[in-house]
């Protein structure tokens, strides 16, 4: 529980929006209590916080990461959601704090966006640990790899019978329920080209995904030469964490060595876009805009949701979100209310239009 969270780590504050829920909590003497709406944008950009880790789900972070980036904050994310419907918001805050420390010392570890949005995704660390040193002039390709999920095998006429307890058997990582849905539909994937598009500066034609199984290599980045980077690693989240901690050093920690004769041989394959719609249909609310990438994550949301409750199928996910994008895109970039009116719109129409009315 969170009070015995509070007790075992004597954070200078707790906050919860729920002003009965954190009345009620026992917490040790010395630990603040903040009860309001804006909890998490009180949090951010307090005096004595250096760096905001987002371990979020949906858009709830868009408010307190904006604020933490101009209160001077380092923000390292693992919530997807923030740069998929927001980047056009997001990475132009992160850019002026790079160049305003690169115009005090242009060697400046944080004379780069990336030491302000600091990726926590195992995939986007990797990229970033690649990139390090590097010209982003001199880059090609960023290749994001995939696990395949439980259904890398499975044929369209199985999967389309799948279900929610199929659905979170991942084969290499242990992940909370919405994660693990969207491995399995590779939606994950398609989230993760979109973060690349804004955390990189690249067009959306320079960043491709494939199939890794062994989930070993964690990403990789292409030069104009022909040569390769990547990162690799055991499938442990404590790396990529840290390394968004300790950024630009690096410290002994406690992950398990990779040990590469024991791991052989490692494959990769191109992804079967026919029976993984999620890829495709995120790709395209990418180059629509941000209009279309916030119905695009709000869709999803209710789509897991609905999937693991009964009351849509497996390969109906990729319909909804298919749907939302295409009735709720918007011809221009977003602000902020407007990004979360058009969450809140698409959770309503998502939560109630039926199967059958999905192309």
């Amino acid at each position: 529980t969170i009070s015995e969270q509070a007790h075992r780590l004597h954070p200078a504050v707790v906050a919860l929006a729920d002003a009965a829920a954190v009345g009620a909590l026992d917490l040790p003497d010395g630990t603040a209590r903040i009860d309001a709406d804006d909890a998490l944008t009180q949090m951010a950009v307090r005096d004595d916080v250096d760096l905001v880790i987002v371990a979020t789900g949906g858009v709830v972070s868009l408010r307190p990461v904006l604020a933490a980036l101009e209160a001077g904050k380092i923000v390292a994310t693992a919530n997807k959601e923030t740069l998929v419907s927001a980047g056009h918001l997001v990475m132009p805050l992160a850019k002026a704090r790079a160049a305003a420390a690169a115009a005090a010392n242009p060697t400046d570890p944080m004379a780069s966006p990336l030491a302000w949005v600091r990726p926590i995704d195992s995939e986007h660390s990797a990229i970033w640990q690649c990139l390090v040193g590097e010209d982003l002039a001199d880059v090609s390709r960023l290749i994001l790899t995939a696990s395949g999920g439980p259904f890398r095998e499975w044929s369209a006429e199985r999967m389309a019978a799948a279900r929610p307890e199929d659905a979170l058997k991942h084969p290499n990582w242990t992940m909370g329920a919405k994660i693990t849905i969207d491995s399995a539909t590779l939606m994950n994937k398609g989230l993760e080209v979109i973060e690349a598009h804004w955390l990189y500066d690249v067009p959306y034609e320079q960043v491709d995904v494939v199939v890794h199984p062994q989930s070993l290599v964690h990403s990789l980045v292409e030069f104009v030469d022909g040569s390769l980077k990547a990162q690799l690693g055991l499938p442990d989240m404590r790396i990529p964490i840290q390394y968004s901690v300790t950024y630009p050093h690096r410290t002994a920690g406690p992950a398990p060595r990779l040990d590469l004769t024991e791991h052989s041989p490692m494959t990769f394959q191109a992804p079967d876009l026919q029976r993984f719609r999620a890829i495709p249909i995120a790709r395209a609310a990418g180059e629509a805009g941000p209009g279309a990438t916030a119905a695009l994550i709000a869709a999803d949301d209710v789509a897991v949701e609905r999937f693991l409750a009964g009351s849509l199928s497996y390969l109906g996910m990729a319909g909804l979100v298919a749907a939302a994008v295409e009735r709720y895109s918007v011809d221009h970039e977003p602000v902020l209310d407007e990004l979360e009116a058009i969450d809140a719109e698409v959770r309503a129409w998502a939560h109630k239009i039926p199967e059958g009315a999905l192309a």
